[in-house]
């Protein structure tokens, strides 16, 4: 039980990362997500919704770590990754940085549904 808190805990720190490093590094996330800040405005969305978004949400997994509270953070990696799998197919973007982003949102989900 307490290894799968602990991972549990590694997958909120990485949902909390991966918003920081989408707030304070936006031009960096183009080789990966290719999500590019091209401009101020495109600047300001990747910072607000990545960073904003997935920062609120590990900060909310480590202020209120319920139960209900890792079920929530499970459920928005779940959406993402069904979302994600599906655009894949319509838009013929299976390349390796979405494969990979598939495995970890389905591995993640795992780890928090525990």
């Amino acid at each position: 039980m307490l290894f799968i808190k602990i991972l549990q805990y590694i997958a909120v720190i990485v949902t909390l990362l991966t918003g920081l490093y989408s707030l304070i590094r936006p031009r960096a996330i183009k080789g990966f997500t290719g999500l590019e800040a091209s401009s101020p405005h495109a600047t300001t969305e990747i910072r607000s919704v990545m960073g904003g978004t997935f920062v609120g949400l590990g900060l909310a997994a480590l202020l209120m770590p319920t139960r209900e509270v890792f079920m929530t953070l499970a459920i928005v990696y779940a959406a993402i990754a069904v979302i994600r799998a599906i655009s894949m197919v319509l838009d013929r973007s299976v390349v390796q940085s979405n494969i990979i982003s598939l495995i970890t949102e389905v591995v993640l989900v795992i780890i928090l549904v525990l």
